[in-house]
């Protein structure tokens, strides 16, 4: 697994501890010393994952080992029949959804996917959606309109695909369409941020009736490296960005731009995966339990109002 910064004093720990057990394999010597140093171990990973700083925490958001949309789905869902294309260009593979069953509840599931190693990832073009991946989202969230199934949606991406053809084929209408689509579809909508969610990639799969957002993701207008690009015209202020941009979960909440933070296991994700998957399900059909009975119209109103009041300004 790779190691963070932050996290190389604890790997010492891990290293040293495990030196004495196999030393003492045939020789309880040691098992006193290594009783202390577990200890000292619990107590330098509290201490350590209790004060990172934003820029720690997105650091372990882009943690390659960090489980994406289609690990959620294989390990939540009891069965998934996976979907592809847009009925009018082609099958955006950064983009998987489909039918769904997340505890006896049956859905529609649409996830931004990065991949795991060069080949996924150059096939998944990172996670960055062309507009074709929009318009792919948008049918699957008209499909579960159409049989009155809940849409999840999981964010995770950069930010949606920059390049020339993408901006030929409409890229910013394609966002702006799904926005629109969005806060009117008739059907409940639930959100989960589970990695990056950066700009209008992020935004034009994410209006929904209710957003939680994994503790140790992020959701921003724009990421840490092209704020500071644009602000200081050096890349490299990229932790002080990350402060500003006010973009961790603890922050989008006391915003009201999110409504929920579920919990990750200590050090993120990556360390416990199935753990991360169970917290994450088990909101998703809290969330499930509490939209279903709302009245449509309602629904709708409910859906409208929370993307109006979110930004506070002072008036002189």
């Amino acid at each position: 697994m790779d190691i963070l910064p932050h996290e190389k004093p604890i790997q010492e720990y891990i290293k040293t501890i495990e030196h004495l057990k196999k030393q003492s394999q045939d020789n309880s010597i040691f098992n006193g010393e290594i009783r202390k140093l577990e200890q000292k171990l619990d107590k330098l990973k509290q201490k350590v994952y209790s004060e990172l700083t934003p820029w720690q925490r997105i650091m372990i958001c882009r943690h390659p080992s960090r489980p994406h949309a289609v690990d959620f789905f294989k390990s939540m869902c009891e069965n998934f029949t996976e979907l592809a294309g847009d009925r009018n260009f082609r099958d955006d593979h950064a983009l998987v959804g489909g039918l769904a069953t997340i505890g006896g509840n049956k859905c529609v599931v649409i996830g931004q996917e990065k991949g795991n190693d060069t080949e996924s990832r150059v096939y998944r073009n990172f996670g960055m959606l062309n507009p074709e991946g929009f318009r792919k989202s948008l049918r699957l969230m008209k499909l579960a309109e159409k049989f009155h199934l809940p849409v999840v949606s999981f964010l995770d991406t950069p930010g949606a695909y920059p390049g020339l053809g993408a901006e030929e084929r409409g890229q910013g209408w394609a966002i702006a369409h799904n926005l629109r689509e969005m806060s009117r579809i008739k059907t409940p909508i639930i959100v989960v941020v589970i990695g990056e969610g950066c700009s209008g990639g992020a935004l034009g799969m994410g209006v929904g009736d209710t957003i939680g957002m994994l503790e140790h993701s992020y959701y921003s207008v724009i990421s840490p490296e092209g704020c500071a690009s644009i602000l200081w015209k050096n890349p490299s202020k990229n932790i002080e960005a990350a402060t500003s941009l006010k973009l961790n979960s603890e922050n989008l909440l006391e915003l009201k731009i999110i409504d929920a933070i579920i919990n990750e296991p200590l050090g993120g994700a990556h360390h416990d995966p199935q753990q991360t998957f169970q917290n994450v399900k088990q909101f998703i059909l809290d969330q499930c339990n509490v939209l279903r009975p709302i009245p449509l119209p309602l629904l709708i109103e409910q859906r409208y109002l929370k993307f109006r009041q979110m930004g506070q300004y002072i008036e002189s």
